[in-house]
C-alpha cells in the first residue's frame, strides 16, 4: 500500500530521515513561516505556544512537525492517539504527567471519545482537570491544576473533530501534497541519509510516482536502493528508478494496485459513476475508511475523480489513464 500508516521498520528508518528543524523541512511554506514566528514568540516570552491543529491526508509531515515544534521550543514530546486514550483517566494520567511547555501530540483526534474530549476542554483553556471521586450518592467533582502544555492535534478528517475541540486550538494548519521538486530536494537528502547514490532523473522519476507525499517517497526510495544493490548498481540513475518503480507496481501517475482497482471500479463496474463510497468499498474489497483518509485525497486533487452528492464519478483523466473511453472501449 502507498499509503496509510508505516510499518515498524519504515518508522525506524523515517526516524532517520525525519527533518529536525523548520529549516530542513520542505515545502509547505506557509506553514512553516507562520508557525515559526509563533515559536519564537512564544520564545522570547518564555510562554507556553498556543495549541496547534494539523490537518491533511496521510505521510504529509504532522508527526514530524511535532517532533520539530517540541526540538524548537527546547521542551518534551510525549505522543498518543485518539484510539489508543480509551478512557478519560487515561488521558488524565498523561497530561498530568507533564511538565511545564511540554508538547503532547495526538495523532488521529478526531477518534477521541466524547467522554475523553469532555476532560480534555478544561485541559487546554484553562489547564484544570475535572476529576470525579466516588461513586453514586457520595461522587464529588474536584478541580486538579495541571502544569500549561502545548497540545498538538493531528487529523486526516477535519471534519470528524467537533467544533469545541477545534475552537480550542489558537492554529490551525492544512498540510497540502507537495510539488513534484520538493519531493525530488526531499529523495535527494535522504538518499544522502541512506548513503545512496542517486542522480537528479533518479530521484525526479521517484518523486513524479510518489503521489505528492514524502512517506511514499522514502518509501518508495528505499525500495529502488534495494533494487539497485541487488542488480550491482552503483547509482540511482533514471533507468534504475524506473525499472524498480515497475516492478513494484508503481505506474507513472504513483498508482498502485489499489489505486488503480478504485478507478477500473468506478469505470467498468459502474459504468463511470456516481458510486457510493459503500459500494465502491465492497466492489474492491477495502475498508471505506481507507478510501476516504488514503486513496481519495490524491485522486481528488489530481482530478481523477470527482466526489458529487450522489456519490462517486470517474473524471475524463481517468478513462485517458485507463487507456478507455467514456462508452468502455478501449484507446
Amino acid at each position: 500500500m502507498t499509503g496509510g500508516k508505516p510499518s515498524d521498520e519504515e518508522r525506524v528508518t523515517d526516524l532517520t530521515l525525519r527533518p529536525r528543524s523548520l529549516n530542513e523541512f520542505v515545502g509547505q511554506e506557509r506553514l512553516k513561516t507562520v508557525l515559526g514566528m509563533t515559536i519564537e514568540a512564544a520564545r522570547r516570552r518564555a510562554d507556553v505556544l498556543d495549541h496547534v491543529l494539523l490537518s491533511g491526508p496521510p505521510g504529509l509531515g504532522k508527526t514530524t512537525l511535532a517532533h520539530i515544534i517540541a526540538r524548537e521550543l527546547g521542551v518534551n514530546l510525549r505522543l498518543t492517539s485518539g484510539p489508543a486514550i480509551e478512557r478519560a483517566g487515561d488521558l488524565a494520567a498523561i497530561v498530568n504527567d507533564l511538565e511545564h511547555g511540554d508538547v503532547l501530540f495526538i495523532d488521529e483526534i478526531h477518534r477521541l471519545s466524547r467522554a475523553v474530549e469532555e476532560v480534555l476542554y478544561p485541559a487546554m483553556e484553562d489547564f484544570e482537570l475535572n476529576i470525579v471521586v466516588g461513586k453514586g450518592p457520595s461522587a464529588r467533582s474536584m478541580r486538579l491544576a495541571i502544569k500549561p502544555f502545548t497540545m498538538v492535534g493531528a487529523t486526516t478528517r477535519s471534519g470528524l473533530l467537533s467544533s469545541p475541540l477545534r475552537d480550542r486550538f489558537g492554529q490551525a494548519f492544512h498540510l497540502e501534497f507537495y510539488a513534484p521538486e520538493q519531493l525530488a530536494s526531499i529523495v535527494i537528502r535522504s538518499a544522502r541519509l541512506l548513503k545512496a547514490e542517486i542522480d537528479e532523473a533518479g530521484a525526479k522519476e521517484i518523486a513524479a510516482r510518489s503521489r505528492g507525499t514524502p512517506r511514499i517517497a522514502n518509501r518508495l526510495l528505499r525500495r529502488v536502493r534495494d533494487f539497485a544493490q541487488v542488480e550491482n548498481k552503483p547509482s540511482i540513475t533514471l533507468d534504475v528508478a524506473v525499472r524498480g518503480l515497475e516492478l513494484l507496481g508503481i505506474d507513472s501517475c504513483g498508482f498502485d494496485r489499489m489505486d488503480r482497482a478504485i478507478l477500473e471500479a468506478i469505470v467498468d463496474k459502474f459504468g463511470g459513476g456516481p458510486v457510493g463510497v459503500e459500494s465502491l468499498a465492497a466492489a474492491i474489497g477495502e475498508e471505506r475508511e481507507t478510501i476516504e483518509e488514503v486513496y481519495e485525497p490524491y485522486l481528488l486533487q489530481e482530478g481523477f475523480i470527482a466526489r458529487t452528492s450522489r456519490g462517486r464519478v470517474a473524471n475524463p483523466r481517468a478513462y485517458s489513464h485507463l487507456g478507455r473511453s467514456k462508452q468502455g472501449v478501449l484507446l
